[in-house]
């Protein structure tokens, strides 16, 4: 891809000035002066520990952990560029002599995501960069109206932003400090986990190990598993389901399959074995607070079994496990209200980047002819689920996959899917030596939920690339301050602690001492159901 790689090889060239001027390391403010071939630095400061940053388009400050050397950056690779980031270097004596990019989440639009991981990166001494994704947009709002007439944003936004972030950090933190970083690692969920695979598939060089959590790396066809679900609980008037109706399926749902694994705690350890038929919660004549009318189960069905085309009638994507359906901010938020989570990433997807109609009417989708479309336009640009993974395991990369069992955004059928198809490409052997996929019963989109709501995947990480033990297993735990999680923050003792196998291995019981203690569990093959009488 020579068009990609001139930006890039000019950010490196520029900076490398700095090496002729033979200083062991720069002055941060001496870094808003580095010349900087398509792009240019905006702000170079120190900033004091404990000193507030604001969360763009937040109204959110977070304390920074430790004092640091803060660069804002614009790139521009091409004409229709600007691509926001920011790269934060600790001070020399505290650097661990790693970089660890952080990536975003949505359609981006701000550097606001990145900075909850960038700010717990900082924290374990790592030098760490974020972007925007080559866009400005209001946070929360989910709008892609941006890419309407602007093919190269929409490049920068698939995979061009962080390929450039990541070349012009790693130049500037050899510049900074003198040296290149030892090791350089990669996290992001959700489209940050598609950031995360794009990387691995397109710039295997870039990073030397990576986290993809819940990726949403295979746009074409999760979106249409979205429209799939916008269609079916709309097709009829008295389709939609009620957050009372999915509190009543969640309750049969662990009615049946909660207490097959020993614990009765609201958490299903493999939901892909919990044999739940909803139909017996069919009303039996009208309707009624405990059960579900024809319109309702016909729409819960289609959601439980994903988008099928209607021509060649395949599976189109996989749709979701049982078990989340009930609980707070998640199918209510994802997928079941009017204005859900994906009705608007789906329409925002097929309107404004598929279509390039922001009058684009969902109804009008064809899950034949439509997808055809997607995949053959604009799949090749946006979609980062490609099994060949060869070049990033020959670089030596090492790739920790993590998906919530109860995630209403990305389900985990799909991320499970992908890493089977990496296996059948690559062979199981030669995947387990580079690739591993842990599933978190319990979790969320990417954390929160009765699971564990935070795991330490960059501890796991550090241990298999620098130390080559690969992880079999990675400690999780819960806390009831799922925030102070996700920034970073102090959150007090865990409420329980698990370890999530690496797949399919699951982990059970073992029948003694407490079941919220990751010691009184072990990893076991899929189907070994309970170790204890």
């Amino acid at each position: 891809m020579p068009a990609l790689r001139r930006p890039a090889l000019a950010i490196a060239a520029g900076l490398s000035m700095l090496f002729a001027a033979g200083a062991a390391q720069a002055a941060c403010e001496d870094l808003a002066q580095f010349p900087v071939v398509d792009g240019k630095i905006t702000s170079a400061a120190m900033v004091e520990a404990n000193t507030a940053i604001a969360l763009p388009g937040l109204p959110i400050s977070l304390p920074a952990p430790a004092k640091f050397c803060r660069v804002a950056v614009t790139l521009t690779p091409t004409p229709d560029s600007s691509i926001m980031a920011e790269v934060w270097l600790p001070e020399a004596a505290g650097w661990n002599q790693k970089f660890l990019g952080a990536g975003n989440g949505g359609f981006g639009g701000t550097v606001a995501a990145p900075m909850l991981d960038m700010r717990k990166a900082l924290e374990r001494g790592y030098a760490t960069a974020g972007d925007d994704l080559g866009h400005e947009t209001p946070f929360p709002k989910i709008d892609a109206s941006w890419a309407i007439g602007h093919p190269e944003k929409v490049k920068d936004f698939a995979y061009r932003a962080d390929h450039v972030t990541a070349v012009f950090a790693k130049a500037l933190i050899a510049a900074y400090y003198g040296k290149p970083p030892k090791y350089s690692y990669f996290r992001g969920c959700s489209n940050g986990g598609h950031e995360a695979m794009m990387e691995a598939i397109r710039y295997p060089d870039d990073y030397d190990g990576i986290i993809a959590g819940a990726p949403a790396n295979s746009w074409t066809h999760l979106m249409t598993n979205f429209l799939w679900n916008e269609r079916a609980l709309s097709e009829t008037a008295i389709s939609r389901i009620s957050d009372a109706k999915l509190s009543l399926v969640q309750s049969a749902v662990m009615a049946k399959c909660d207490a097959r694994d020993g614990v009765t705690d609201g958490i299903i350890n493999d939901p892909s074995t919990c044999r739940f038929d909803p139909r017996k919660l069919l009303c039996k004549a009208g309707d009624g607070a405990d059960c579900l009318t024809q319109a309702e189960l016909d729409a819960l069905l289609k959601i439980y079994g994903g988008p099928i085309d209607p021509v060649t009638h395949k599976p189109i994507y996989p749709g979701f496990p049982v078990g989340g359906e009930g609980l707070a901010k998640n199918w209510t938020q994802w997928i079941t209200a009017a204005d859900s989570s994906q009705a608007q990433f789906a329409n925002q997807f097929f309107g404004a980047i598929v279509k390039g109609d922001p009058n684009w009417d969902y109804r009008s989708f064809d899950f034949h002819k439509d997808v055809v479309l997607a995949d053959a336009t604009i799949g090749p640009i946006i979609n980062s689920n490609s099994d060949d993974l060869r070049a990033f395991a020959a670089h030596g990369g090492k790739l920790i996959l993590f998906q919530g069992w109860d995630d209403a955004a990305v389900t985990a059928y799909g991320t499970i899917a992908y890493y089977r198809s990496i296996q059948k490409k690559m062979g199981a052997a030669t995947t387990a030596g580079f690739a591993r996929l842990f599933v978190a019963p319990g979790m969320m989109h990417c954390g929160d939920g009765p699971g564990p709501n935070s795991l330490d995947c960059v501890a796991a990480l550090e241990q298999w690339r620098e130390q080559g033990v690969a992880p079999a297993q990675i400690l999780a735990a819960h806390y009831s301050n799922p925030l102070a999680v996700l920034a970073g923050l102090p959150a007090g003792d865990p409420t329980s602690t698990r370890p999530v196998c690496a797949y399919p291995s699951v982990a059970h019981w073992t029948g003694t001492g407490s079941a919220d203690q990751a010691a009184n569990y072990v990893c076991q093959g899929p189907g070994a159901g309970r170790t204890h009488h």
